[in-house]
């Protein structure tokens, strides 16, 4: 039974998109696993407090995301 745990900044994606994300990453588990495991793969979204995620040595914020995201075009 595949268990996907995905972290995000919150704020960061609208509910449309954590939906593709579920979507999008049981198919690529199903890719792999094959059809049977569709209906026991877990994906779980959790988002993280803005400034509670740090790279670097640096927390991130939801707004240095959302910066990071507008210059590279996504």
């Amino acid at each position: 039974m595949p268990f996907v745990n995905v972290k995000v900044i919150q704020g960061v994606f609208t509910s449309d998109q954590k939906q593709a994300m579920v979507e999008r990453l049981t198919d690529a588990m199903v890719a792999i696993e094959g059809e049977a495991m569709r209906g026991v793969t877990w994906v779980v979204v959790e988002e993280v407090a803005s400034g509670d995620w740090g790279i670097g040595g640096k927390c991130l914020t939801t707004a240095d995301v959302k910066a990071l995201t507008a210059t590279a075009g996504v």
